[in-house]
This record gives structure tokens, sequence and C-alpha cells, in this order.
């Protein structure tokens, strides 16, 4: 100090010449030029009068100055701290190269400050050479990780991208990845930069050849295979690769397959990596396998609430097993289907329960175990909170809840009202939340679902050609799944109707203005009183066809309906029971394009009525309504209407030899004398629809559904279907109503579906493909279906899976023709788009295996569906 003291004395006349017309400070040198400038001995506070900020014009003058943490009016010691400090901060925001600050003048105690400041150049644009623009946006997301458009541009940030970038090849396999990046200056902007990176990503390294040493107990092959990131070359539908992270993961995965089979000593001791001069990977893996261990004694401590053999027959681990710790920490804590100890306390409230397996010896390849367990004390729920629900009033969420404040905690439950929120439609179930905190001291837990609101009413709009004959057929429908009847005069709630009470409405209408019309209502209360989940429906449905100018004739269909379901308790709360009363008219009047058939009879003319009631028992563990993973829906329905032939005497609708006469007076008279008639067959439609004039039938279905999540999002589905329509009077025969027509998309249409027939979807098949559909449809149908499953999105604005399937399916006039292994198979693609506002959008292409031989071609065997507002049946 005394040094510096020395030559500033030598130097005195100048400094203080000098001192008056400048301060500087910069990046390298800031404290020593200012002690330049000012002798140590005359320190001197001066008031700051005025600064000024040279540069940095588009960056906040008040903000610099604040930063700098110089302000006018304040004192400043100079030489001092202050001016220094002040060049630290503006340097730490890493927006400036370099830093000045200069005393332009002195009067007196005022001091007259200028900041200049040089600013980092910032991005305007960036561009990628050297990769195909199919290739760009990932690039692009990486680099605007770290660079976006107006940020500053540093060494720094350059080269964290190429690390980046160089990572993003490593990992596809581009071990000799090369990124460069060339900075010109922006001719358009100020002080701004374009880059441009140079991508040459050179060849993929492939692995020539894995090789494994000191396997004894399984073959290279099968240890290949649990390799699932790091191939060789030749591998099926893999790439041949090295990922350093994958590759570590396939090691430990390697030895947990060891683990799994009883080899607890196995690992893998050294490994080596190498390449060859042509740039090819050689891999080499030494194994100690160790020798096989079994379960020999399994004990239990710490249990009071159950029993050892009790924890033991949940375990399921038998001595003499082979020694696997993955299923042991199943049973104990993680079984997917909840048989696990852990399961079993935390279903009974014993939230702080935590079981430790320790191996307590070991005899030659035995190891005896011991299950310490800490039960704890049971806890209760304090609170129950529901956040996310912006449109749906929270008494619809907490009546399906299953936790309650003051119920015992509850793991099972929680899974369940997890489900039962899901199952609602109204809610994304990727990002539905359940936290739990726990108060120890309390012994208490709350349990908080925050949910996200999702669209779920349904728009569907369509038009169609219906031929020569239909014409343009319109559809205009609306569905609002979370309706509120009870807001209606509420227009606060109401977008575009009321909602948030999970009431379900329905309208559609569909029409023609030549000849077709159809509307229909419905409505659904899921919670009829609020107090139990019994749900109330009342529908209505009018169609018209008016034909005549075609020579046709015309059919009208009045149905309504109304129904009633319940939760059951027993066997379990998964079942459900519910009932539907329906009452319907069907008039003909000539109408020849029904396809109604009884005893090969075209039915064309009467007046029939079908008052029927359905019952239906259903049981459904389905874990989401739009892509479900798990579980399974059966549904058995039985849908019957009074046996009116009980109380009519045999053929009662025969014709009299009087009623004949007149049936031929009246036909001569509308022909015209000469006319040929065929008597007998209309004799026929008069007597068919006397006979059914109040449809007679029992009509029973089967439908089973099965959903098993293989392996990350793919899906394996099962169902089953199988329906059968009986009479009570064989002198009556089969209803020419409500039976069953197989093929096609499954899409009802203007002459089908409306009028109770059940149209079930064959995928590669047209209804004409089936016999029994010429006849009027068929009494009997089974049919079976297996498809793989794979979201490509599930967001909730759009699910989107694509599946493969195979089929079989027939239908049969009788039961005595029905042979269940008499079915016409198929397999296909297909897509599913689920948008909130339409529905269900999608399509399947499909093979016919067992079409008529005289299709000919790729073409004759393949089918092309739309899928159209619901999955067919």
């Amino acid at each position: 100090m005394k040094g510096l003291i020395s030559i500033k004395s030598a130097f005195k006349i100048a400094a203080l010449f000098y001192a008056i017309a400048f301060i500087h400070t910069n990046v390298n040198a800031q404290q020593d030029s200012l002690y330049q400038l000012f002798d140590y001995s005359e320190r001197k506070k001066f008031n700051i009068s005025e600064i000024k900020i040279e540069g940095a014009v588009n960056r906040d003058r008040n903000a610099i100055k604040s930063i700098a943490g110089l302000r006018e009016g304040e004192q400043v010691l100079v030489p001092g701290d202050a001016i220094p400090n002040a060049v630290k901060a503006l340097l730490r925001l890493r927006l400036f190269e370099d830093v000045q600050i200069y005393a332009e003048k002195v009067e007196g105690d005022l001091i007259f400050l200028k900041i200049i400041l040089l600013e980092r150049p910032t991005l305007s644009r960036y561009s990628i050479e050297g990769e195909k623009k199919g290739k760009h946006t990932s690039l692009t997301d990486i680099i605007d990780e770290t660079l976006n458009k107006g940020s500053i541009v540093t060494q720094d940030l350059k080269d964290l991208c190429i690390t980046k970038l160089k990572n993003y090849y490593i990992e596809k396999g581009f071990l000799d990845a090369s990124i460069t990046i060339e900075e010109y200056d922006d001719d358009i902007k100020p002080n701004a930069v374009r880059l441009v990176f140079h991508v040459d990503k050179g060849e993929r390294v492939k692995i020539a050849n894995i090789t494994i040493l000191g396997n004894v107990k399984f073959a290279d092959a099968k240890l290949k295979k649990k390799l699932k990131g790091t191939k060789e070359i030749g591998t099926f539908l893999k790439k041949s690769k090295l990922v350093k992270a994958e590759y570590e993961e396939d090691k430990k995965a390697l030895v947990q397959f060891y683990n799994k089979n009883g080899y607890r000593d196995a690992a893998v001791i050294s490994d080596t990596i190498w390449r060859s001069f042509g740039g090819d990977l050689f891999l080499e893996m030494k194994i100690y396998e160790g020798k096989q261990y079994y379960f020999r004694n399994i004990s239990w401590k710490g249990n009071s609430k159950y029993t050892d053999e009790y924890l033991s027959a949940i375990l399921g681990i038998e001595k003499g097993s082979v020694y696997d710790p993955e299923l042991l920490d199943k049973r104990l804590s993680f079984s997917i289907d909840g048989r696990d100890v852990s399961s079993l306390y935390l279903d009974d409230g014993y939230l702080f329960f935590s079981v430790d397996p320790v191996e307590i010896a070991i005899v030659n390849d035995s190891i005896d175990m011991q299950m310490q367990i800490f039960e704890g004390a049971q806890a209760t729920i304090s609170s129950v909170g529901i956040s996310g629900n912006d449109r749906t009033h929270e008494h619809v969420i907490r009546r399906e809840l299953r936790t309650r404040p003051g119920y015992k905690f509850s793991r099972s439950d929680i899974i369940r009202s997890q489900r039962a929120i899901m199952n609602l439609g109204y809610f994304n179930p990727e990002n539905l939340d359940i936290q739990t905190p726990v108060n120890q001291q309390n012994g208490t837990v709350e349990v908080n679902y925050a949910v996200e609101e999702r669209p779920s009413d349904q728009l569907e709009l369509s038009a169609g050609y219906g031929g020569s004959q239909g014409g343009l057929i319109g559809t205009l429908g609306v569905t609002f799944n979370n309706f509120s009847l009870r807001n209606i005069k509420d227009k606060s709630t109401w977008s575009p109707l009321p909602q948030g009470d999970g009431q379900k409405l329905s309208i559609r209408a569909q029409s023609n203005s030549r000849f077709f019309r159809s509307y229909n209502m419905s409505f659904t209360e899921p919670w009829l009183g609020g107090k139990r989940p019994t749900s109330f429906t009342l529908g209505a449905v009018s169609s018209a066809f008016d034909q005549k100018d075609f020579g046709l004739g015309s059919l009208n269909i009045t149905r309504i309906f109304t129904g009633l379901g319940t939760q059951l308790k027993w066997p379990d709360d998964f079942f459900s029971i519910g009932g539907t009363l329906t009452m319907e008219t069907i008039k003909l009047n000539q109408y020849s394009n029904g396809g109604f058939f009884v005893d090969g009879v075209s039915v064309t003319d009467g007046n029939f009525k079908n008052f029927s009631f359905t019952a239906t028992l259903s049981r459904s563990s389905v874990s989401e309504p739009i892509f479900p993973r798990s579980g399974s829906r059966i549904t058995l329905s039985v849908q019957f209407t009074p046996p009116y032939s009980i109380f009519r005497s045999d053929n009662f609708w025969k014709l009299n030899q009087m009623e004949i006469d007149d049936l031929e007076d009246r036909l001569i008279d509308k022909l015209g004398p000469g006319a040929i008639i065929n008597l007998a067959t209309e004799i026929a439609r008069v007597e068919i629809s006397r006979r059914f004039e109040f449809l007679e039938y029992h009509k029973w279905q089967l439908k089973g559904e099965w959903y098993y999540n293989i392996v990350d999002k793919l899906v394996l589905a099962a169902n089953i279907k199988f329906g059968f329509l009986g009479n009570y009077s064989n002198s009556i025969g089969i209803s020419p109503f409500e039976r069953f027509e197989l093929g096609g998309d499954g899409l009802s249409n203007q002459n089908v579906g409306i009028v109770g027939r059940d149209i079930i979807s064959m995928r590669g098949y047209e209804t004409s493909d089936f016999g029994v559909n010429t006849q009027g449809g068929g009494a009997v149908y089974n049919k079976l279906t297996m498809e793989l499953r794979y979201p490509l999105s599930l967001n909730p604005n759009s699910s989107i899976y694509v599946h493969g399937f195979v089929q079989g399916g027939n239908a049969w006039s009788s039961f005595k023709e029905f042979n269940p292994y008499d079915m016409k198979r198929s397999a296909g693609f297909g897509l599913r788009v689920f948008l909130p506002m339409f529905g269900l959008l999608g399509f399947d292409y499909g093979l016919g295996f067992d079409k008529d031989p005289n299709a000919t071609g790729f073409q004759g065997y393949g089918q092309f569906n739309i899928v159209l507002g619901f999955e067919p049946e």
C-alpha cells in the first residue's frame, strides 16, 4: 500500500489535473485505473449530481442505475468501493461485454458520472445446414432450450448448444457427429447476430458383436434379449447402437434377470468396449453367475393385527421356491392386483405401515427370511378436498368418492375413487392428481383430489347420400354430458346450456325433405334423489319414411322409454342393475323396403305394438372410459314382452272363409278385373299383421370386455358378444322385428336400427355376405374379437390410438342351427380419434377370410369401414 502512495505522489500534479476530467473503470483493471486518478491520501465524498448512460439503448435506464447502486442525490466516496461494485454488478448481468464509468466533470462536491455500456449481441435468427428438414423440428427444440430469438449470444451458450446437439446424435447412435457454429452480424437488426449450425452426423456406429463370457445357466441369445437398448447388428426390428445410459440400464436388467431366477450373487464383473478400424463397435461383458438360491423359512416379526399363518398365505411364497426378490417385493408392497401384504394393512387404515424383509440366515443354497413389520396406528381421514373443477359442481365429484372425513384411510378406496372420477368423462385422466399429506402426531391424513376439466359435450353434424331415392340426408345432434336441469334459470351457468350437475341431455335430428325424418331426445339423471347412484332415464323417438313416390310405401315409428338403474353392494359394488320400459308402435303401409320377413313372406303392412321391459345386470371395473388399460365389463340383459299368446286361442290370426272372400273382393276392386292376384301371399301378409299385432318375444344378450396392459401403453382388448331371440309360442314363431343383422360398419341408417333390429358390425364383411340377413336377420349370433391397441396421444383434446384386430362371428335363423365354431373370420387394422366436441371418429380396414369365393382379388376380400360418434357393436 505504501508503494502505491509513493507512486501516486510522484504523479500528484498529473493526477489532480485528470481527476476532474474522468474516472475510468473497465472489466480487466477497474480498481487500478480508479486509484491512478485519485490520491489515496485525498479520498473525498461527492454528491452525485447526474448519471448519464451511453449504449444499451433498449435497456431501462432506471433499472441500470438501480442495479449499479448509483443514484442522483446520493453520496459516493472516490476512490472507494461504490464505483468498482457498480461495474461488477452490471457485468454479472452477462448482458454487456464492457462496462466503463467516467467522471465527466467535478464541481466542488458535485460529481457528474457517465456509464458507457457495450452490449453483447442478441440472436436474431438461426439456420441449420447438413441435416434433412424433417429432422429440424427435433434440433430446433434442443437449440431453443438454450438460445431463443432475442437472447444474448455468448461462447458458453454456443458451446452448450453444441454439447446438447452432440448428445442428441450420440443417443441415436451417431457417435462421430460433428457440430460447428458460424456467427454473422445481422444486416437488418443492429447489435444482433445470426447463427448457422453446421451438422455432420456421419454414419451410425453399430455394434458388430456382443460377447458374453462366464454364463453357463443361460444361453447367449436369452441374455442378449434382456439388453433392451443395446442390440448388435442383425437384431430383428431393432436398431443397433450404443447409448451409454441405456447400456448401463441394460447391465442392471441383466443382473435383475439373474436375481429373479435365484442367482442373488450374480454380477457383471467387467465389460470392455472398443472400435475396429472400420468404425464398428465391439462389446464384451463378463458375468459371474454364482449359485442358485431358494427360500427356506419365512418368519414374521412385529405383527399383531394378523397372524403369521394369514400373512404367509397372503404372501404366497412356499418353502423351496426359487429365491426371487422381485416377486417378494410385489407380494409385500407392489402387486397390481392388490394381493400383497401392504394392501392388507393400508386398506384397513394402517397408513404408517412398513415391512422390511431381512435375510437372517444363509445355509448352503437356502435363505431364511424375516419380515420385520411396523404396523403403527390406524389413520383417519381428516378432510377431503377437491380442486380444479371449474365447470363441474363439487357435489357431482364428491358423491363418487369413497373417501369421507372420519373414515379410516384405505388405499383401495382411493383407487376406486380415482376410477370413478375418470369414468365421469369430465376430467383429464392423465392429469388427475391425488395428494395425501399426513399428520403423524394426530394420526390423520388429508385426501386432496386435483382435477383438470376437459370438454365433454359432443356435436354431431354430418350429411350422407342415400342414393337416387334417398338423396342428401342431414344429421344434427348435440349431447350435453354434464347438463344441469336445476340451473336452467341461472344464465351464468349456460355454456351453451346450464352445466355442472352431471346430467345427460341428448337431442338428435335427421331429415331429408323428400321422404325421411327422425327425431330423438333423451335425458338421464345419474343420481336420482342425490343420495344413491340411482339413474333415471327418459326418452322418445319419432321416425317416418314416406317413399310412396317411389312405389315403396311408408313406415312410421314412435317410441318412448324410461329406465331406472342402481349400483349393488353384493356380490361387490362393481355390480349394477337396471330396468327399462319401452312402448313402441310400428306402422307399415305397403312398405317394401324394410327387409322384414316371416317364413319367407315380406312384411309390408300392419300396425305393430311393441311393449317390452329390459332387465340388465352388469359388472364393470374398467379403468377409464376412452382408452381402458385394465379391468373388465360384463353385461347380461333380457328384453321381454308379455306372453300374449297364453291368453289367446290357437291360430287366432287365421282368416276364415268369409274374411278371405272379402280380402279377394277388395283386391279385385283395387287392381281391377282380370288382374293376376297371388291370393295365398296376400292372405299370408294379412295373417302376419294380425299374428304380430302385439309383438311377443324374449331377447337375451351377453357381452364381455377385458383389458390387459401388456407392456408400456400396449393394451390387449378381448371382446365377446352373444345374442338370442326367442318366442313363447312355436305356432307364432320368431318376431320379424328385434332380430340381429351382422356385417358392415354397424352404423344405423334409415332402414335399420330405428325399429329395434340390432346392428352388429363385422369388419371385413358386408351385410350381404351373411345369407340370414336376406330373410330379415338372425335369431342367434355370436362374435369374438381380439385387439392390440397402442395410443399415439392421450391428450384430452384429442385422444388417438391405433389397433390391429382379429375377429370372428356369424348369425343363424334359429337356435337349432347355431354352431359357435362356424364363424366368418377377419383381420385388419384401424385408427380411433376421440375429440371431446365430436365424440369418436375413426376407420377400420378388414380382410374377410371366409367371403364368397367368387370375390376376386385383394379388393374383393377387403372392407373399409368408417366409425362416427360411437364404437359399433
